[in-house]
């Protein structure tokens, strides 16, 4: 749009020289090298932001598998629990996360996302639910899929829709090099939604990412993932704090969640199991009704 604008305009001038007194000497080469000079601008911009977004992009951790113990807080209306667990992940695979009772360790509640589906289990209530990512709504909504998903957790970039970003995509990104403070914000819009990574300006790691979704029917939804205590994990940095913030009008009513995991520390370990095996004793129902249950803990 900006080689348009430019081009135009410079026509617009050589028109109305030539329809002027006759007197001026024109002179076609001063208009090639102006717009030559803007587009040459232009480029240099262009690859100063793609520069940018593969710093960030090699900021991703190359380990296939992350482990840790948790402390995980869930902070919903007057609701403020904190409790222990774990986190379990292999890339392209799953993401697992465990709570226990506090002191006893016991298990109360589990989440696990593979590519094919979501499964949350309500340990003491023996129930649980196992749906593909279009059956739960939130996830619906914005577009979410395990992809994404995984990649908000590893503290990555991502393109909805992509089960992977490779070095050819991440032209699609654009940057604000005007942006004040200390991070760059990356953005990326899709239909109705909006994605922004905030990047630290001099080494290039996300500190937060920012989903916006409007719709005219479910109205406005957005997520809010924060990274903090960044420690070394093999050549790179790992946030060992991270809080995300969902807010949604999707009911007619603001409902607002936030949720922030500590890690204690972080091993690579493999030896475990990638699926969670439901017992016949569990009963199946609807995500909404295991969330009452898991909210009324």
């Amino acid at each position: 749009m900006k080689k348009i604008v430019a081009i135009t305009l410079s026509l617009t001038s050589l028109l109305l020289i030539s329809c002027g007194t006759g007197k001026n000497v024109t002179n076609p080469g001063s208009t090639q090298t102006v717009t030559t000079a803007k587009n040459q601008g232009a480029d240099a911009v262009a690859k100063q932001k793609l520069t940018f977004v593969q710093k960030v992009y090699d900021n991703a951790a190359y380990q296939q598998n992350l482990v840790s113990k948790i402390s995980f807080t869930l902070v919903a209306g007057s609701k403020d629990i904190t409790v222990p667990g774990s986190l379990h992940m292999r890339k392209d695979d799953v993401i697992r996360l465990q709570l226990f009772v506090p002191l006893i360790g016991s298990e109360v509640g589990r989440l696990e996302f593979t590519k094919d589906y979501v499964l949350i289990m309500d340990r003491i209530h023996k129930q649980y639910v196992k749906a593909d990512y279009n059956q739960v709504d939130f996830l619906k909504r914005n577009g979410i899929n395990f992809a994404s998903l995984q990649a908000l957790f590893w503290n990555q970039l991502f393109i909805p829709g992509a089960q992977k970003v490779g070095e050819t995509q991440l032209k699609e990104y654009d940057v604000n090099l005007a942006a004040t403070g200390t991070d760059y914000p990356i953005s990326l819009e899709q239909k109705n939604m909006t994605f922004v990574w905030n990047a630290d300006k001099g080494s290039g790691q996300i500190n937060s990412a920012d989903i916006t979704y409007n719709s005219k029917e479910h109205g406005k939804s957005s997520l809010n993932w924060k990274y903090s205590d960044f420690r070394a994990f093999g050549s790179k940095k790992f946030p060992y704090q991270e809080t995300f913030d969902i807010s949604s009008n999707a009911t007619g009513k603001n409902k607002k969640i936030q949720v922030s995991i500590e890690l204690n520390k972080i091993t690579t370990d493999s030896d475990w199991e990638t699926r969670t095996n439901v017992s016949s004793k569990y009963q199946q129902v609807d995500v909404e009704s295991l969330l009452k249950q898991l909210m009324n803990l």
